[in-house]
């Protein structure tokens, strides 16, 4: 009886031992560009000279200051120091449904680059086969079951790195969902400041008019009681009255202004306008920072979730191009399979290796096209970063000029109410004593009220100048869905303890 033991001669096995070896060195080899950060940034260290130059070196009391360099630390809008504003944001950070839905769609990639991982790792699965069969090989026909059971084993080589591409544009995928969050948050706490301004502008402009509106009536008063008396005619009233009136249409836009955003600041927070109403804010609830951190450009570029969100589409686009290259190349697979079988009333143990190479030869140049399209693609992202990366200096700039600027029409308002208030209140006592006319005195009122709406609303600009200062520098949201995911852990780990 011969001996089924197969013997292996000693002069193959150099050559098995190479090929071996060879396909070990390959599998490391991994084609496609390596990704690397555009160092684009680094080109510019300005935003605008002349603006920078004059917050920078800004002294005047009540105005702005820059540092040129530095980094914001901590919560933005905690620079405004208000109590009110530092709890609405809060909620609005919990509850907001954008941050909801975000935070699931990085969950999603996660699990995306967890099952592109998957491709490189040996691959189990476990077969089972049943059935019956007729054969006509004997003298009469046949008649047998059969089964065959048992795993089967699958390892791709990846020989030249097309899955790690794969499981790279996963990741680069993840990171963009990531930066998406960040400026979802971002955008959400600029919001939150900005609608809580506005609805302190309205009821500062809304108390304003009222208080004009109470001087209105007053004035009609003593034109009515002086026409009783015959000092003065009924134009004058008729002139007092039509002045009351017109004021008092200044009242429903500021009310709906105010309505506005309160129910923006509701919405924000994740409820409906009649589940939760935001408090009423005050401006002089609000601190004008007086010295604001602004980071470099090259540091900016790493900080505004935009940019960063450009940047993770450029990656995507590099991994993309390495998946394609990998498809020119030849695919390995080693196979191996162990199964019980039987048929009729014979069973035996088989054992199966194997070891499968595809190879591109022609294919219409689908390949070579599939490789240009996503060269393409990369260079495409490449022009969209640096424009979302100019962009994002254009808006600082625009920004730091719109600062240095609310600065000079804040001192220009000022002096212009002084001098309406002093105008209005000459015109009163002349008209009391008779040397002027109601006319003059309304034209006065009018004035006034213009200036005195008119510094509301540039303090108003300035503090929302400051809130896109920060917006535009990124906010510090950097890192805000990992503070969340800590913050989270730490509750759960908390609630876990045992009492």
């Amino acid at each position: 009886m011969k001996s089924s033991t197969r013997f292996i001669s000693r002069s193959a096995l150099p050559t098995k031992i190479t090929l071996l070896a060879a396909l070990v060195l390959l599998s490391a080899c991994t084609v496609g560009p390596d990704f690397q950060r555009p160092d684009i940034a680094s080109k510019s260290q300005h935003y605008d000279r002349q603006a920078e130059q004059q917050l920078a070196t800004e002294t005047t009391p009540g105005n702005q200051h820059i540092d040129l360099g530095k980094r914001l630390n901590g919560d933005w809008w905690s620079a405004f120091r208000s109590p009110k504003l530092d709890q609405v944001v809060r909620r609005a950070i919990d509850g907001n449904l954008e941050l909801v839905a975000a935070d699931a769609t990085i969950r999603q990639a996660a699990s995306s680059v967890a099952a592109a991982e998957g491709a490189l790792y040996p691959q189990v699965d476990f077969g089972a086969q049943a059935g019956r069969q007729r054969t006509h090989n004997g003298p009469q026909p046949t008649a047998n079951n059969f089964y065959a059971i048992g795993p089967r084993v699958a390892f791709d080589l990846d020989v030249f790195g097309g899955n790690k591409r794969l499981v790279e544009e996963q990741q680069a995928l993840t990171q963009l969902q990531t930066h998406r969050y960040e400026a979802a948050y971002l955008t959400l706490t600029g919001d939150v400041a900005s609608q809580a301004l506005l609805l302190a502008s309205a009821n500062a402009q809304i108390k304003a008019v009222e208080t004009l509106l109470a001087n209105d009536t007053k004035n009609l008063d003593l034109v009515r009681m002086a026409q009783q008396h015959g000092t003065t005619t009924q134009i004058d009233v008729s002139l007092a009255e039509t002045r009351l009136a017109q004021d008092r249409t200044l009242l429903p836009p500021l009310a709906q202004q105010r309505d506005a955003a309160r129910h923006a600041l509701s919405i924000l927070a994740g409820k409906g306008p009649a589940d939760w109403i935001a408090p009423d804010f005050s401006l002089d609830e609000f601190n004008l920072p007086s010295n604001i951190a602004v980071s470099l450009p090259s540091e900016m570029a790493h900080t505004r979730p935009d940019v960063l969100q450009a940047e993770s589409e450029l990656h995507i686009a590099s991994a993309a191009v390495g998946v394609a290259t990998a498809n020119l190349y030849p695919h390995v697979e080693l196979s191996a399979s162990l199964a019980q079988a039987a048929s009729g009333n014979g069973g035996a143990a088989l054992w199966g290796f194997a070891a499968g190479l595809t190879a591109p030869i022609f294919n219409g140049g689908t390949l070579k096209a599939e490789r240009q399209a996503a060269v393409d693609g990369y260079n495409a992202s490449l022009a969209r970063y640096q424009q979302t990366l100019i962009q994002s200096f254009g808006q600082v700039a625009d920004t730091l000029q719109a600062i240095s600027h609310g600065a000079e029409q804040n001192l220009a308002q000022d002096d212009a109410l002084r001098a309406a208030e002093t105008s209005l209140r000459l015109n009163q006592q002349a008209y009391a004593q008779g040397e002027n006319s109601i006319l003059q005195v309304l034209e006065a009122e009018r004035a006034y009220e213009q200036a005195l709406l008119g510094q509301i609303q540039v303090k108003t600009a300035r503090y929302l100048d400051t809130v896109r200062l920060f917006v535009a520098l990124g906010g510090n949201s950097v890192d805000a869905f990992e503070q969340k995911m800590a913050a989270r852990e730490a509750s759960t780990s908390t609630d876990q303890q045992p009492l």
